[in-house]
């Protein structure tokens, strides 16, 4: 696994909330939303926010601790299904936890999660939509169903 970091995922209780406090309050400019769903925000060089609804995010990653913590993944993107697998492997090889193995996705793409010794979440995701330019831009489009692995 390359030492990088693309995508931080947060769980929110109400995504509409946390949209119209980032976007309509902060000004921020999404990179791309879907309504009760995630948000994606370019925060840095290659680097998104997201905000994914906490009960999606517990549903497709497992539990993460009590309610009054806020729960957060590590987002690793990688360049296809086999790499996400491959990534998992290695993790669990080095004494990571697979929490969830690699899943084709209703969204199009693959992706699964292990955890750190010290408990930190990572997906490992492949997202045939997303890219980022040698500018460090990221682009997330829209996964046309014959673009889905």
């Amino acid at each position: 696994m390359k030492p990088q970091l693309s995508v931080i995922t947060v769980g929110v209780r109400d995504l509409e909330v946390t949209y119209a406090f980032y976007s309509s309050r902060l000004g921020w400019t999404a990179a791309s939303y879907v309504p009760e769903e995630v948000i994606f925000y370019q925060v840095g060089h290659g680097l998104l926010l997201a905000f994914f609804r906490r009960d999606h995010l517990a549903a497709e990653a497992g539990a993460m601790g009590e309610a009054s913590q806020a729960p957060i993944t590590l987002g690793h993107n990688v360049g296809s299904p086999a790499e996400v697998d491959a990534v998992l492997a290695g993790a669990a090889a080095a004494g990571g936890l697979i929490s969830a193995p690699g899943t084709q996705m209703s969204w199009g793409g693959y992706s699964g999660y292990f955890t750190d010794p010290d408990g930190y979440r990572w997906e490992v995701c492949y997202n045939p939509g997303l890219s980022v330019d040698e500018s460090g831009n990221v682009r997330i489009d829209a996964i046309a169903p014959e673009d889905a692995p």
